[in-house]
């Protein structure tokens, strides 16, 4: 690919996918940075910037599409909230108005189609992120005991079920009691939750769900992760090889390790996350 942009929110994801971009050989790595979202690393990863409002998403869109890029990626958190309490134009007020089931699918649905309608396709978010999608197998110090990995089957059973009606992409469990699923609030709130409920020693399961589309929206966890987990008081993160970035790999382990957590990936028998796009 010659020419690239990243549409891109807020944590070192952004930044980590530019610098994978021009590792793999990208001529131009390029960015539409979001006002008091974007960090400064990221914006320092590109090779140009282009700034915008989460308001003014149709302008920058149309920017996109008038600069000739090959592709673009929807990388970084953004809240799926701030898209009901930002200041829009009418644009993208009524394109929120078109759909009849609002979450994080239909809402980055609708970007796609707005991206492609500009000519520029919407790539999968996992691209160039070789080094931040972990396989198969235990990656801390300490492996799940049976009675954690009873909970995680458990877990990965809800998820599956959950996932077919795209409410959330976490589960959380102790013995064998359901103590939250992720819904609108995201990750961590549900993890918050869990822990009120269940107390010391549940297990956090993440997982994307059967054709789960890899431009928006795919797993992420890291030390921010790890550190809602251990306040939380759950001993074990599991997650499906190969269908979850993992921001700060190195940084993330070493936070689990200290702390006792268990963080395990598990064959899930679907499609990894591709690491490259189809020519």
């Amino acid at each position: 690919m010659r020419k690239l942009v990243i549409i891109a929110g807020s944590g070192s994801y952004p930044g980590l996918l530019a610098k994978g971009a021009k590792k793999a050989g990208v001529e131009t790595v390029d960015i539409v940075a979001i006002k008091s979202s974007t960090s400064r690393a990221t914006v320092k990863a590109a090779d140009h910037v282009h700034w915008i409002t989460i308001g003014s998403i149709a302008a920058g869109i149309r920017w996109v599409g008038e600069n000739g890029y090959e592709g673009a990626i929807l990388a970084g958190q953004v809240n799926p909230l701030s898209l009901f309490r930002g200041r829009f134009d009418d644009e993208v007020k009524a394109w929120l108005a078109e759909l009849p089931v609002k979450n994080a699918h239909t809402i980055f649905t609708k970007l796609v189609e707005k991206f492609a309608d500009a000519g520029v396709p919407v790539l999968p978010a996992s691209l160039y992120m070789d080094d931040s999608i972990p396989g198969e197998g235990v990656l801390t110090e300490r492996a799940p005991t049976e009675a954690e990995m009873a909970d995680i089957r458990h877990a990965m059973s809800v998820a599956a079920d959950v996932g077919r009606h795209d409410i959330g992409q976490t589960v959380m469990v102790k013995s064998g009691m359901v103590l939250s699923v992720e819904a609108f609030e995201g990750t961590n709130a549900a993890i918050k939750r869990g822990g009120k409920l269940g107390g010391k020693g549940a297990v956090v399961f993440k997982a994307a769900r059967v054709g789960h589309d890899m431009r928006f929206d795919i797993p992420v966890v890291g030390v921010k992760t790890l550190k809602v987990v251990k306040r939380a008081g759950a001993t074990v993160l599991a997650f499906q090889a190969g269908r979850l970035v993992m921001l700060d790999r190195e940084s993330t382990v070493a936070y689990a390790n200290r702390h006792g957590i268990s963080v395990v990936g598990f064959d899930s028998g679907l499609p990894k996350a591709p690491l490259r796009p189809e020519i």
